[in-house]
Formats: C-alpha cells, sequence, structure tokens
C-alpha cells in the first residue's frame, strides 16, 4: 500500500561518526522538516508560498530538462525495471528561496497494484555529485549495499552501507550505518512526524525551521572543521564516474 502524499515530516536528523577501531565517536543533531511527495502530482501551493517549496528536476537524479519521474523510470529502465506507471513518492528537502541541499533522497517505487518493487536511495556530497543505489528491501524495510561514493572526506570509499528503509506512515525512521574494517563508521538517523500539508501548516513549518536547507550545508560543513580540528586523516576525493540516468 502506497503512503499519501504530499506530507510534511518534522523531524530530526542524528550523526555519530565513530573513531575507528574504537567505541568512541563524535554525534550532533538537529530539527529539521522534510517532505513526502507523489512524483506524479507534486504539490500546487499558493503563489506565495512557492519559493519556500519547489520540486526541480536539476536537484535530482537524471535529465535537468526533464521532470523528476521521466528520469526516475529512465534510470529504473537502465537496470531493467518498468514500473508500467506505478505510483512513486520521494522524501526530500524543497528548494526553498532558490537553495536546496538533500544528503538522502528516497524514491519509493510501486507497480499499479500499489506492491513496492524496489527504493532508490540518491545521495549528495557537498561536492555538487551525487549518486545513486538502487535497493529491493526486505519485508520490514531492510536493505544493504556497498559503499561507491565519496561523501565525507573523513571515509574512504568501501565499505557496507546497511539501511532501514521502510515505507513512511504516521511516524519517518529512516537509517543508515556504514560497515567498515574496523566497525561501525557511521550511522545517520532520520526520524519524525507526519503533518498534514496545508497554508496554515507549511507557514508554522516555515517559522520554526527558516531557510532549512542552507542551515543543513552550514550544519554539515561546520562538523567537518570539527573533525578537521580533531586531526582525524583527510582521504582524498577520487573522480566520480557519473552513473547512466543519474548525471
Amino acid at each position: 500500500m502506497t503512503p499519501t502524499a504530499p506530507a510534511l515530516y518534522d523531524a530530526t536528523v542524528r550523526h555519530v561518526r565513530r573513531t575507528p577501531g574504537t567505541a568512541q565517536g563524535r554525534a550532533f543533531e538537529h530539527d529539521v522538516y522534510t517532505w513526502l511527495v507523489d512524483l506524479d502530482a507534486l504539490p500546487r501551493l499558493p503563489r506565495p508560498l512557492r519559493p519556500f517549496a519547489r520540486f526541480e528536476a536539476r536537484d535530482h537524479l537524471g535529465d535537468p530538462a526533464s521532470t523528476i519521474r521521466t528520469n526516475v523510470d529512465t534510470y529504473l529502465a537502465t537496470h531493467g525495471i518498468d514500473l508500467r506507471g506505478g505510483r512513486v513518492v520521494m522524501l526530500a528537502n524543497a528548494r526553498v528561496l532558490g537553495h536546496v541541499f538533500n544528503p538522502l533522497s528516497v524514491y519509493w517505487c510501486h507497480d499499479p497494484a500499489g506492491a513496492l518493487v524496489c527504493v532508490i536511495a540518491e545521495v549528495h556530497n557537498t561536492y555538487g555529485e551525487r549518486h545513486c543505489y538502487l535497493l529491493h528491501p526486505d519485508e520490514h524495510g531492510r536493505a544493504e549495499t556497498d559503499k561507491d561514493f565519496y561523501v565525507s572526506p573523513f571515509l574512504t570509499v568501501d565499505g557496507r552501507y546497511r539501511m532501514l528503509l521502510r515505507t513512511p506512515g504516521e511516524r519517518l525512521a529512516v537509517a543508515v550505518t556504514l560497515h567498515q574494517q574496523d566497525g561501525i563508521a557511521l550511522s545517520a538517523t532520520v526520524a519524525g512526524t507526519r503533518r498534514t500539508v496545508t497554508t496554515r501548516s507549511l507557514v508554522a513549518t516555515l517559522l520554526r525551521h527558516p531557510l532549512v536547507t542552507r542551515r543543513t550545508s552550514a550544519l554539515i560543513r561546520r562538523h567537518g572543521i570539527t573533525l578537521w580540528l580533531r586531526r582525524l586523516p583527510v582521504v582524498p576525493r577520487p573522480p566520480h564516474a557519473p552513473q547512466e540516468g543519474v548525471q
């Protein structure tokens, strides 16, 4: 059964970066909001609010001159998957006053009967690059995949992600854990509560979390500076190989 969209989630993001070979780590968390949208029926907001919530193809996988939905179908076709018009819902940040940053966007892809076919986890780094992982979660929303993309200057491009990607309902629960040779290197969670999208609820959310995407970008960079000051070794960024249907 596919979730109702659009919806807003008031959420808390928590990151824990662990010191290799130890149980010690450094954590930070911050409050955000995020959207769940149907790619065939993106929100149509009152004109004054449109600059605060835009969903544009250039911010996601594929051809910036196309639509997000078409680009999802194109990407899936490269993997031999045809949804036959089935519904796709996306969990992502909206573009706010011309700025957006999505560390992770998640697409739940369904067949025409509403059964989940696959999930796309789209990862962005702060260098303007993106990478998609095509996943087939089990009945509990759990999936695993090898790490193939440079995200943090303090983590090598190796290891294996374990993800929890349950279809959002009244509660949102997404978790990603990176397992490397020395154990768990990184864990990140997004947990939140659903809010119906109305003009009133959106205005209230914007007032609670102004410029949320800029704040997220700033916090990630501040966390990186903190790790650098702790003298964590910096991993050089390798050349990024674009994926077919992604960039």
